[in-house]
């Protein structure tokens, strides 16, 4: 090769590599244009849901809820200018679906961020893949501990009190208000189940719960489950399930004549989803304790409820109405408020900075726990209780960690949102 020949086919491959580098830098320069899923007028998010399968009754609303509220922000302005346009893929709740749609969201829409992906077992495939590609993961709908991993997964947060968070508040119902009682514990096989009877257990006692028991959601029977526990004498059982299988217990515990007292995770608790399900029999729902953290879907006097009503009924077809809408429309706007905080010039590192700053406040009952050093969501929960065919609250409003930490009220003033439901930069 000539002297002259090499030095072109330097200059070439000279070329070629700052061309490489340019189109490799993502958001590490900060330039509008390079960040993917920002334009001038755009923002695009993605997530998965279970619009189909296992865990779609009630879960597949969130996600038009949550376009709805955007589409009632776009309305009125945007953010900085930016309209969002928000990706909802279904994945059936199957965690093989959902790695192949998040990486479709990624890897071919070139989303800004993932934004609440649903379940313990299917967001637990994607994190990794989330994290090498620099992708925010906002506001994961689960309570998994796993998305309260700063060190390993700076970009992913939580939205839902983690579930040890949650079994330790409904434990602390059985010991001060059910005491002696016979307890037993149905969880999803995986850590949605695990991670509840941790807490469940660090109030109660490792010893103290008389009959555990798991499901896995393509099995719908379970009928063995529910009878084991009648076996057992089960008084008191505490449900670690997904709404499907809140009805499946609830529904097989009265063919077998099985009454025990329910208590209910939040994530499988929303009354008007379980009345759907069980029909004629939603009567068996009656006394049944849950916990939200979240305004009561049917308390109209409520100021967050009233806004997001006007919105499902402008943006959302008018869709029927219950907590996962409220859930829905409740991240929407948490995530409004962060694109606000990140600033005018929006990228990926901007964003994620701004959730673990901090400081943020909604419709939530109890506060958020955003920091640099953790990344869980809400951090307490308030028990609901279903009389005369109507979910609604009781008592107070309770806090504490994943942890050895006591379960303790939380007091604080209730926040009321802006006059026309969009927040603002502080």
């Amino acid at each position: 090769m000539t002297r002259t020949a090499r030095r072109g086919l330097a200059l070439a491959t000279a070329i070629t590599l700052l061309v490489t580098s340019a189109g490799c830098t993502g958001d590490a320069g900060g330039g509008r244009g390079a960040v993917p899923g920002v334009t001038d007028t755009e923002i695009v998010v993605g997530t998965h849901m279970p619009l189909t399968g296992p865990a779609s009754a009630g879960y597949s609303k969130i996600a038009p809820a949550t376009k709805a509220y955007f589409d009632h922000v776009n309305a009125n302005g945007g953010v900085h200018g930016r309209k969002i346009t928000y990706k909802i893929m279904d994945d059936g709740y199957n965690p093989a679906n959902t790695q192949q749609v998040v990486r479709q969201l990624v890897l071919q829409d070139k989303v800004f961020a993932i934004l609440n992906g649903l379940g313990t077992p299917t967001h637990t495939g994607v994190l990794d893949f989330l994290k090498s590609n620099r992708v925010p993961d906002l506001f994961v709908a689960s309570g998994s501990r796993s998305w309260d991993q700063p060190d390993r997964y700076p970009g992913t947060f939580g939205f839902n009190p983690d579930y040890t968070v949650e079994g330790k508040i409904l434990a602390h119902h059985v010991k001060t208000s059910l005491p002696g009682r016979k307890v037993c514990f149905l969880g999803q096989d995986d850590d949605f189940g695990r991670d509840s009877l941790v807490g469940v257990e660090k109030v109660l006692g490792a010893g103290a719960v008389a009959a555990k028991q798991t499901y896995v959601t393509s099995n719908t029977n379970v009928a063995p489950q529910i009878g084991a526990f009648k076996a057992a004498g089960c008084q008191v059982v505490v449900l670690a399930t997904v709404p499907g299988f809140t009805a499946l217990a609830v529904g097989t515990a009265a063919r077998l004549n099985f009454t025990p007292q329910w208590l209910v995770s939040n994530v499988g608790a929303d009354h008007p989803t379980l009345a759907k399900q069980l029909g004629a029999a939603a009567g068996l729902l009656e006394g049944m304790v849950g916990a939200n953290y979240l305004p009561m879907q049917n308390d109209a006097a409520d100021p967050w409820i009233q806004l997001f009503t006007r919105v499902n009924k402008e943006y959302n077809g008018d869709a029927p109405f219950d907590g996962n809408t409220v859930y829905g429309m409740a991240v929407g706007y948490l995530f409004v408020q962060v694109l606000l905080a990140a600033g005018k010039e929006l990228t990926r590192e901007a964003v994620t900075e701004a959730v673990a700053r901090g400081g943020y406040q909604g419709p939530g009952l109890a506060p958020l726990r955003y920091s640099d050093s953790d990344h869980s969501g809400y951090g307490g929960q308030r028990l609901t209780r279903v009389s005369g065919g109507t979910q609604a609250y009781f008592g107070p409003t309770y806090e504490t960690d994943e942890g050895d930490g006591p379960v303790r009220e939380h007091t604080a003033a209730p926040v009321t949102p802006p006059a026309n439901g969009v927040p603002t930069a502080s």
